[in-house]
């Protein structure tokens, strides 16, 4: 896939998105840009941006799945592990370690098939064709 090159300012602002915690209006600031351009900043950066998203989130992955596994190995109560199951399972969902639905297609062929049928000649008939009155 081929990169766009970003300006200094661009990069500069998808730099500062991850150090503000993803708060866009904050790292457009942060950049340089005016003062309420952040929407286009992003709507500019969108491709990055979303990127850089999947990125974080398969950076995450490994964590989510050891978090899993905690969750299910542990006697002591943990606190809001239902939420912790939950984000952990999302994040896995998102980078496609999810649950998965499977479709089962079994075909029983047993002699049907595809018959082929010769082309057809054109017909033709001729005559003539009179009215009566």
């Amino acid at each position: 896939m081929k990169t766009k090159e970003l300006t200094v300012k661009q990069q500069s602002f998808l730099d500062h998105l991850v150090a503000c915690d993803g708060d866009a209006k904050q790292a457009a600031r942060l950049a340089g840009y005016a003062e309420n351009s952040h929407p286009s900043v992003v709507k500019a950066l969108k491709t990055e941006i979303l990127d850089m998203a999947e990125s974080i989130l398969a950076q995450s992955a490994p964590k989510a799945a050891l978090k899993l596994v905690q969750v299910m190995d542990s006697d002591a109560p943990i606190p809001q592990a239902n939420m912790r199951v939950q984000a952990a399972q999302t994040i896995l969902d998102r980078v496609g370690l999810g649950k998965t639905d499977r479709l089962d297609v079994n075909v029983n062929n047993t002699g049907g098939g595809l018959f082929i049928l010769p082309a057809k000649n054109e017909t033709v008939i001729e005559g003539v064709y009179a009215e009566e009155n």
